[in-house]
């Protein structure tokens, strides 16, 4: 699985934790940056991953920043882009299983890297459940 992660500044130590974990864990990363902690839009990294993911050169992509409220915003105006603000377990396991998320937001000053990385383990482990009820809502999201 190819995953794309990409932060702002607000986020970027977290997302280095992150892709050290995940890269521990075998996925083939694709950093879209920011790379410091000096300021930045974080708009510019949404739509780049979002890019990635539309192109289908990354299967799911985590974005970061400061409260994970903003990149998910953004992340959302794009076409075939299911974004979910997570910071719990459940909440990443039930946006995979029923909403078939494709990108992963989590705020950095809200998280810390132990469950930052559980959280984002559960999300590219959960797979899309293909419930009927599932696909007939998901498919509702087009007509909006």
């Amino acid at each position: 699985m190819k995953l794309v992660i990409g932060s702002d500044h607000g986020g970027y130590e977290l997302k280095l934790e992150l892709i050290e974990h995940l890269k521990e864990r075998g996925f083939e990363i694709n950093d879209i940056g920011c790379n410091s902690t000096a300021s930045c839009d974080y708009p510019i990294y949404a739509k780049a991953l979002t890019e990635e993911i539309n192109s289908g050169r990354a299967d799911l992509g985590i974005l970061v920043c400061g409260t994970g409220i903003g990149m998910s915003m953004a992340a959302n105006k794009v076409d075939g882009i299911r974004a979910a603000l997570c910071h719990d377990v459940f909440s990443a396991e039930a946006t995979r299983s029923h909403n078939n998320a494709n990108v992963l937001c989590m705020g950095a000053r809200v998280i810390g890297a132990g469950l930052a990385c559980l959280i984002a383990d559960t999300f590219v482990d959960t797979p899309f459940s293909n419930d009927e009820r599932h696909i007939r809502r998901l498919s509702m999201f087009s007509k909006i």
